[in-house]
């Protein structure tokens, strides 16, 4: 008989994965419980998974509320960390790609005032 941790793959205490697949339990929870997605619709967005495994991920997530909480609250953290380190230190391509955005905003700007001009 297989028990509810035979699902997941325990990479670290802040690493979870569906076994087979390389996706996080933070991800099925987080469409689960912040997005209130069912089952079904998180299996459509994720065809790597089987609706069981989904079920098996809320399930495990029911069985220990308070440490898969912590667990998704240290991920979420850890991605807003992630993100304004980023904003702070953008790869020079980013910022790259913001001055053309930038440029091209003025050149749309440029030509719809010419519209009107004429």
């Amino acid at each position: 008989m297989m028990q509810l941790e035979d699902y997941f793959n325990f990479l670290s205490p802040n690493d979870i994965r569906l076994k087979g697949t390389r996706i996080g339990i933070e991800t099925i929870l987080y469409d689960y419980i912040y997005h209130a997605k069912t089952p079904e619709e998180i299996t459509k967005t994720y065809p790597s998974l089987n609706l069981e495994q989904v079920y098996a991920t809320i399930l495990y997530y029911l069985h220990d509320k308070e440490n898969i909480t912590n667990y998704l609250t240290e991920w979420i953290e850890h991605g807003e960390q992630m993100r304004e380190r980023q904003k702070q230190n953008p790869p020079p391509v980013a910022e790259k790609l913001r001055k053309l955005r930038e440029q091209r905003k003025i050149s749309k700007q440029a030509n719809d005032s010419e519209i009107f001009i004429r």
